[in-house]
């Protein structure tokens, strides 16, 4: 399904359809797993995006202006070195930090085309609009979809610059990244570059509190998919029993965000067929956030056939940004 007008076009692999069908799938699988787990994908409806744009501004969470401090800082050096035409940008959101490196590319004249990617359609269109109306000259071809399943979907052609920012890629466990890569490299021409974003491992009390702030707004976020399965399954969570949880796994040097059965309970799924049994203190995982070495991520990059050629941090050290070639 695709719609356009003259210079801006919507792709949709991800319509309700699809995207009920894939919640149902992926639902019962976690939710019937031992221990219980759901991907964090199904936290990104369009309130949890409206609340995650909320968390980035959090004085708590680091990961968002020691990102764009970076930018700010190389974005002109970013554009030099990738020569780029064509700006891809998964999982857009609201394309805040990717302005700059558009301006960027404006500068270097060569900027052609903007793709945002995003599983949440509305926020995706309004993206695409407004970068559009800041860039009448620009192509904006949006895509939403899934980054694990619709990246064979992104416009070819031209010299891409495939921006992954936020640390998202750290929501995948190691597997699911290298399938990630290797698919994405898969795709690349020779030439292509790929900006990739990575929360650096740090002090412990820093990463949970940037994963639990004071005000509550990523239990509110954590939370909400407990009423997405409530809207799209029939599904009977109490929010209000669960507990929202941040810890740091040392072994895998990532953290975990949770939400904890606050004593038994039973919960039912009328859409799956489903009766589940919480006892108290019962751990439901809904994301992982992994934290890179820098070794590490030239090893993941290195192992699909992409380049590191250059890495840039914050003054602090808090947050990488690394550029790799096909």
């Amino acid at each position: 399904m695709s719609l356009s007008t003259a210079r801006t076009s919507i792709e949709v692999h991800l319509g309700p359809q699809e995207w009920d069908r894939s919640l149902r799938r992926e639902a019962l699988v976690g939710l019937t797993a031992s221990p219980k787990e759901l991907s964090p994908t199904w936290l990104y409806d369009e309130r949890g995006c409206r609340l995650f744009d909320e968390i980035t501004r959090l004085p708590e969470y680091y990961p968002t202006r020691a990102e764009r401090s970076i930018l700010h800082r190389r974005a002109l050096e970013i554009a030099a070195v990738a020569r780029a035409d064509t700006l891809v940008e998964l999982g857009a959101g609201t394309a805040d930090k990717t302005r700059v490196l558009l301006d960027a590319m404006s500068v270097s004249g060569l900027l052609q085309r903007y793709v945002p990617f995003d599983v949440a359609e509305e926020t995706l269109r309004s993206t695409a609009a407004s970068v559009a109306a800041e860039h009448p000259d620009l192509r904006v071809e949006g895509v939403v979809g899934d980054f694990r399943r619709h990246l064979g979907h992104l416009p070819t052609g031209g010299r891409r610059l495939i921006a992954f920012l936020g640390g998202t890629i750290g929501n995948l466990v190691p597997k699911e990244r290298s399938t990630m890569l290797a698919t994405l490299a898969d795709g690349m021409e020779r030439g292509d570059t790929l900006l990739l974003g990575t929360d650096l491992v740090k002090d412990r009390t820093r990463l949970v509190a940037a994963y639990d702030d004071a005000a509550g707004v990523t239990a509110a976020f954590n939370k909400n998919v407990l009423a997405v399965l409530n809207r799209e399954l029939g599904a009977d969570f109490d929010l209000d029993r669960f507990d929202h949880v941040a810890r740091f796994d040392e072994d895998h040097e990532w953290i975990e965000m949770r939400l904890r059965s606050r004593g038994a309970q039973t919960v039912h799924v009328p859409e799956l067929e489903l009766t589940l049994q919480f006892a108290d203190g019962e751990d439901l995982r809904t994301e992982i956030s992994a934290k890179f070495r820098p070794e590490r991520v030239r090893d993941e990059l290195d192992a699909v056939g992409l380049e590191l050629c250059e890495w840039w941090t914050d003054d602090d050290g808090d947050f990488a940004l690394s550029l790799a070639i096909r």
